[in-house]
């Protein structure tokens, strides 16, 4: 693969990383520096993380985790999705939203487990894993940054319906793997 094809690979890649940090910039107001850095760092690690496990487990990963990858993914953001909505109707809030480090694992897994193809389709294609799952970690970490940041623009919008709409999005990402 050429670089330009290895940078789109990571922007397409970088998308699911993107929409979830948009979600939580809908959603928090405080620590936001913080936050966003968590996700995004999360996020890019696991982007970049996953292909180079494709890369080196080829055959292993293909057999294994391939039939099951899209029901992982559907699961872990359904179960974000409806944590959102339901924390949009409780009345005395605690805490904003889940950005603890299971959260954010369960985030930077399901975000990256459709990188694992690409480890696969780089190993096929004979490319080295280096520079492309460092690439690809640069790219998601921008674009979590970037969605995150469009999140808090959008968030003087009733944060209730807000919270609905992130939970819903999540739902959405879920069904999209499984459609």
């Amino acid at each position: 693969m050429t670089y330009l094809e290895i940078i789109l690979l990571a922007l397409a890649l970088s998308v699911d990383a993107c929409v979830v940090s948009f979600s939580y910039g809908l959603t928090f107001s405080q620590n936001r520096l913080k936050t966003a850095l968590l996700l995004a760092g999360f996020t890019g690690f696991f982007q970049g993380l996953m292909p180079a496990i494709g890369y080196n487990l080829t055959s292993f990963v293909k057999s294994l985790i391939a039939p099951y990858a899209s029901l992982i993914v559907f699961t872990i953001f359904v179960f974000l999705g409806v944590k959102f909505i339901k924390e949009a109707f409780e009345t005395q809030k605690t805490k904003p939203c889940c950005i603890g480090i299971t959260c954010l694992f369960l985030i930077g897994i399901a975000t990256s487990i459709d990188a694992f193809s690409a480890g696969i389709s780089l190993a096929l294609y004979g490319n080295h894993i280096l520079k492309p799952a460092l690439l690809i970690t640069f790219i998601t970490f921008v674009n979590s940054i970037l969605g995150f940041k469009l999140g808090g623009i959008l968030k003087n919008f009733p944060s209730k319906w807000l919270e609905i709409f992130a939970g819903f999005v999540l739902i959405g990402l879920g069904l999209k793997v499984i459609i």
